[in-house]
């Protein structure tokens, strides 16, 4: 293999593994949730997520209420939800995840 073609792969490689951690995941949401929240809110991610429609959850994310909502949706988790962590690493992940298993959704996480 030529210089080029190695520098290729491997730009490529790691321009793969750059994006996809950028984008945010239902699935790291729910296990956010399972290591985080569940304990704290004593409620299983089924039954937080449900609290709301997607359209409910859409609107508070758009509005910039989504911690909240949250916070109405378990009250014992205020502060993580008003924490600068919660914003800068948390919310698109579980944002993701309470909307893709939202009341209205017709999905049901396995926490």
């Amino acid at each position: 293999m030529t210089t080029f073609g190695k520098l290729t792969t491997s730009a490529l490689l790691g321009l793969g593994l750059l994006t996809t951690s950028l984008y945010a995941d239902a699935d790291k949401g729910q296990r956010l949730y399972q290591k985080k929240l569940k304990a704290t809110c004593g409620m299983t991610g089924a039954v937080f997520a449900a609290k709301h429609t997607q359209m409910e959850w859409e609107e508070a994310k758009e509005s910039g209420n989504l911690a909240e909502m949250m916070t109405e949706a378990c009250p014992e988790g205020k502060s993580f939800f008003e924490s600068g962590k919660f914003k800068s690493k948390f919310e698109e992940h579980l944002y993701d995840f309470v909307h893709d298993f939202a009341s209205d959704s017709g999905n049901i996480p396995s926490c």
